[in-house]
């Protein structure tokens, strides 16, 4: 029997959708993130990790010869790779763990994709001496064996999760049932802007940081706000911290971009999924179809509440790209600015390749690269050289 809260809302989407005792878990967090989000000590704690141990504020630059080589409009990247880690996730992290800390747990568990969320939880525990657990898919943990040596060189046990299609939504499954088992001494630091409220509410205000940046630096530079923001959206942490604060701002498209072969956004139903309702994937039984994405991080079935409203109410698009796509804008940022983003990064540039050439040349285009490419350069090596 689960329970339904009626809070954490975001038109028809979000909510709480989980077994009672994890209910109590979640109506404690959300109690102590709302104590703490707007405290003046907390904040200054977060603030001086973010500057000092981060590297924020990070760049939001030109890309001129990207910008030229496409023509029309102007594309700046703002520079979330690098951040200390490689990816924004470390934004999140780092808030979370503040929270953890003063909520007095020291046993910390997240799911990863990629990995840059599991790098990012990793680091932010062994900065603070907390014991960390890490759930990956255990297709994700071959195709990213460099963040999961990097994880475990952080002090992480990583656990490889066999079942299903052992990627991520496995992953989320396995990191739920440790927190339902655990929680009286455990704190369940979630990585995307998904699953039972408040977890996307939280994520987004850790991740807001990125357009907070991003909108006051395109006002020094161009002395207006931008066109388009654009971002690849898997959980949509990234994509929905790009575009916090420009969502007031009605001129401004927000353009998120997602894997064909996971189009969650595009071709989703409103559904149930790991305790929230999103657009999702679902098969002829109702449930979550299998996905793919060269890039581990999107490849998830479903997707943060607020991007499911924003898509729903009209005030975001989304649109798919394809592999190949992806692989080449991959190599042309690499090419040309000297810049090699990460591949889920690539489906927001691989977007940017089609939409820059058909605007004007006073547009703006801001594209949130949200991870670097170190993790991904073997795997495309490896497709290039089959």
């Amino acid at each position: 029997m689960s329970t339904v809260k009626q809070k954490g809302y975001f038109g028809q989407f979000g909510g709480s959708f989980v077994p009672p005792d994890l209910q109590n878990v979640l109506d404690n967090l959300e109690e102590q993130f709302e104590k703490y989000k707007n405290d003046e000590a907390f904040n200054q704690e977060f603030a001086y990790y973010l500057k000092e141990y981060v590297g924020r504020e990070n760049p939001l630059t030109f890309a001129e010869r990207l910008t030229d080589e496409l023509g029309g409009a102007k594309i700046y990247l703002k520079r979330e790779d690098l951040n200390h880690t490689g990816a924004h996730k470390i934004n999140n992290a780092i808030g979370q763990i503040l929270l953890a800390k003063r909520m007095g747990v020291k046993r910390i568990i997240a799911e990863t994709g990629a990995g840059q969320h599991g790098v990012a939880t990793a680091t932010a525990c062994a900065m603070f001496g907390m014991e960390c657990v890490i759930y990956m898919g255990a297709e994700d943990t071959q195709r990213q064996a460099l963040n999961v040596f990097r994880m475990e060189l952080l002090g992480a046990k990583v656990v490889p999760v066999e079942k299903g299609q052992g990627r991520l939504k496995d992953a989320v499954d396995e990191a739920l049932n440790d927190l339902i088992q655990n929680h009286d001494h455990t704190f369940y630091l979630l990585g995307s802007a998904v699953g039972p409220h408040p977890y996307p509410t939280i994520v987004k205000h850790f991740q807001a940081i990125i357009s907070e940046e991003s909108k006051k630096q395109i006002l020094e530079k161009e002395g207006k706000l931008p066109t388009a923001v654009v971002a690849c959206t898997g959980g949509g942490s990234n994509a929905i911290g790009a575009f916090a604060h420009y969502i007031d701002d009605k001129d401004v498209r927000l353009i998120g971009v997602e894997p064909d072969q996971a189009p969650s956004l595009t071709k989703g139903v409103p559904a149930e999924l790991h305790g929230f309702k999103c657009l999702v994937l679902i098969d002829e039984k109702g449930n979550p179809q299998p996905t793919y994405s060269i890039a581990a991080g999107l490849d998830y079935p479903g997707i943060g509440p607020e991007h499911s409203h924003l898509k729903e109410s009209g005030r975001a698009e989304y649109y798919t790209v394809s592999n190949e796509e992806v692989l080449d804008a991959f190599k042309l940022l690499s090419k040309i600015e000297g810049i090699i983003p990460a591949l889920e990064s690539a489906h927001a540039i691989a977007y940017t390749m089609k939409l820059a050439p058909t605007l004007d040349k006073d547009d703006v285009i801001i594209v949130n690269l949200s991870g670097r490419g170190d993790k991904d350069v073997q795997q495309v090596f490896e497709m290039e050289n089959k």
